[in-house]
């Protein structure tokens, strides 16, 4: 009877890092670290104080206050899309939306994780920017993927409106916002929501299709607010009397229950959530307990060198996020440039695949060493198979990113790597269990793609402050750009100054675009990413994760880890 068997894994941080080198990392990271903290803040923050105070002047709470009400006590939130929008303006008064204007988060109620998505009222009212309805589809996304509750806290008086153009029309448009209501509904994952204000047009129809819909008494959900129908009819009618909780509890019924206010709501909320079936985390751990690493994760940030072209044990890392520091390592002696083994997480057991940075030994060339960090024929078919044999025994896959791109050449083609990628990218965009991406650094290329980047549907793609994703870094892409004015070395060709200095000019500035692109909050701001965290706290988000891809039973096979086909694919592959 095959059994896991979970081996100790990394080492004390001094026995491979000397102080010096360990604290220039540290150093490093920490300025960025800082800045990522402040910027986060600033989101928070919406727009400011004086907005804090209308909506305490109104009797409410603000978004973050309601979302602390909502959540167990001691527990903590985990934000995704937090920088959408960042940095952007948008029109002639330069006007912000910190984080689109809707705070979507994984939230654990009841003991349940839930994915709340909330109107920001300290911004526009809660109005909905441009990428707003994408944030916000998202994260419907996301729950519908892990089959866990929505919480809706909606106070939205509709689209931005001078905004419109960028908001309204479009596939991934306001509109689709209410086709994932209803996948959800008929997918039998809960919603439920509160509406805590302005719900106009949009704003009001995103409720209705919840299970359970609770209105406070300052709340009104209407196709119209009060102002549009006076200019439309000339009635002289408030948006409370046209679709206040009056007229929605008792009359039309489109919401079920009238609470007295924000704090009376969110309690009754919070008892719904209480009224589902139970987390089958506990179930899945088979009587273990979560376990800290033995070499905690504060140490990773002084892993990762300064330079982003130095290499680094990717080994160690891993190590500083499985539980107790153990680790079982599948098919090690073979495709080495890549790492498959199976960890627990939070107590669960998930899948990792990791680039491995090291210089590896070339398969046939003894005499040849071959950079890690890129896709050889051996890593891919050793990854393709280990993430169909995750997929079979459904356990989630945690893939951490460190790729420069596949192998090229006259080599790497006479292997068929391109079919070989086709085979890995087959697996990955068919997988049916949960699929986590962490990019820890380089995100470059088709590597990017083949190693569950978010074009494959990641439950969750997290970035670094030293994420690069682009297709190879500036300098490379330079001098692609500008090689017919170069020769065989990349030199340039022309012998004229000004030519000369044009060509030099042009490929400067194509590297510092390039550079300036592969900025994370770039990614995030364009959702590219969901979310920007510093790389102590991967473990916190993957220990969330992966207990809310356990929680929710019956909708795929989990199967005992007697029976994993992991198993059988160590024994196949051997140990030569």
């Amino acid at each position: 009877m095959a059994k896991v068997i979970l081996k100790p894994l990394g080492s004390p941080l001094p026995s491979f890092l000397p102080p010096d080198q360990s604290g220039e990392n540290q150093a490093s990271m920490e300025v960025l670290e800082t800045d990522l903290s402040n910027r986060r803040g600033e989101v928070e923050s919406g727009w400011g104080e004086k907005y804090v105070e209308r909506v305490h002047q109104k009797g409410k709470l603000t978004t973050w206050e309601r979302i602390s009400h909502l959540k167990d006590p001691g527990t903590r939130v985990f934000p995704v899309g937090t920088f959408v929008n960042y940095g952007l303006t948008f029109g002639e008064g330069g006007r912000t939306s910190p984080g689109a204007g809707v705070v979507t988060a994984y939230v654990k109620v009841h003991d349940r994780w839930t994915m709340v998505i909330a109107n920001d009222n300290t911004v526009a009212s809660g109005s909905w920017w441009p990428l707003s309805p994408e944030k916000i589809e998202r994260a419907q996304t996301m729950a519908l993927r892990l089959r866990i509750p929505v919480v809706y806290l909606v106070d939205c008086s509709g689209l931005y409106l001078p905004e419109q153009a960028r908001t309204f029309p479009g596939a991934k448009g306001a509109g689709h916002i209410f086709k994932m209501n209803s996948l959800l509904s008929a997918r039998q994952v809960p919603q439920i929501a509160g509406v805590f204000g302005d719900c106009i047009a949009g704003g009001g129809y995103m409720p209705i299709i919840s299970d359970v819909v609770y209105m406070t008494e300052q709340a009104y959900m209407v196709i119209a607010g009060a102002a549009l129908i006076k200019g439309a009819k000339s009635e002289n009618i408030t948006s409370l009397d046209i679709g206040g909780a009056d007229v929605h509890v008792h009359l039309s019924h489109c919401a079920d229950v009238r609470v007295p206010d924000d704090e009376a709501c969110l309690d009754s909320i919070r008892e719904e959530v209480g009224r589902l079936p139970s987390s089958g985390a506990d179930y899945y751990r088979r009587h273990t307990e979560p376990m800290p690493p033995r070499f905690s994760e504060t140490e990773i940030s002084s892993i990762f060198p300064a330079d982003y072209r130095m290499t680094y044990d990717v080994r160690q890392v891993i190590a500083r996020l499985v539980d107790a520091s153990l680790f079982w390592e599948v098919m090690e002696h073979t495709g080495k440039e890549m790492i498959c083994g199976v960890g627990r997480v939070g107590g669960l057991y998930a899948g990792f695949i990791a680039n491995n940075q090291e210089l590896q030994d070339h398969p046939v060339s003894r005499s040849q060493k071959r950079p890690g960090g890129i896709l050889y024929r051996e890593g891919i078919a050793k990854i393709a198979s280990f993430s169909r044999a995750c997929n079979d025994d459904g356990i989630p896959l945690i893939w951490l990113q460190d790729i420069s791109g596949f192998d090229i050449g006259v080599e790497a083609e006479r292997l068929g790597l391109l079919g070989y990628g086709s085979s890995l990218i087959y697996a990955n965009s068919t997988n049916e269990t949960p699929m986590v991406t962490v990019l820890l650094r380089k995100a470059s290329g088709a590597g990017y793609y083949a190693m569950a980047g978010l074009p494959y549907d990641p439950v969750l793609q997290l970035s670094t402050p030293i994420t690069r994703l682009a297709v190879m870094d500036g300098k490379t892409l330079s001098i692609g750009a500008f090689r017919t004015k170069l020769d065989d070395n990349f030199q340039i060709l022309s012998d004229d100054p000004e030519e000369r200095k044009k060509i030099e000019g042009g490929m400067k500035a194509v590297e510092a675009q390039i550079e300036s692109d592969m900025n994370p909050f770039l990614s995030a701001r364009q959702m590219d990413t969901d979310e920007v965290v510093c790389l102590p706290d991967i473990r916190s988000y993957l220990t969330m994760i992966v207990e809310a891809c356990y929680q929710s039973t019956g909708y795929r096979r989990v199967k005992n880890p007697r029976i994993w086909s992991l198993h059988d694919l160590d024994v196949v592959v051997g140990k030569s």
